[in-house]
């Protein structure tokens, strides 16, 4: 079980835009191998950032609105929002002291 709970279209701004805390959005899919290398990071990301940073996953096979609507054209591909606002990217199977260094930036931003 993922420690980073699944979003969709129908709960993507209540989860995301209006977070009281930022967010960073992991879009995957089942079928993603490099998805898969960076799965075990995230989850405990989502538990190390827990209560500072919200952690969620887009499923871009099921919510392909929200995939086109912020420009997903490869995965994995992680989105931080602060404010409502999408504040940073990162595209690929980046390793979890990278990923962990970007979190940061955007926390203390």
């Amino acid at each position: 079980m993922s420690s980073a709970a699944a979003v969709t279209k129908g709960d993507f701004e209540e989860e995301v835009l209006k977070s009281p805390i930022p967010v960073m959005v992991d879009f995957w899919a089942i079928w993603c191998g490099p998805c898969k290398q960076i799965a075990p990071a995230v989850d405990d990301l989502a538990t190390e950032y827990a209560g500072k940073l919200k952690v969620l996953k887009v499923n871009v096979d099921e919510e392909q609105e929200i995939s086109e609507r912020y420009g997903i054209q490869s995965i994995p591909t992680l989105l931080f929002f602060k404010d409502g606002k999408q504040v940073d990217r990162i595209m690929g199977a980046y390793p979890r002291r990278q990923i962990a260094a970007k979190i940061d930036s955007v926390l203390t931003a």
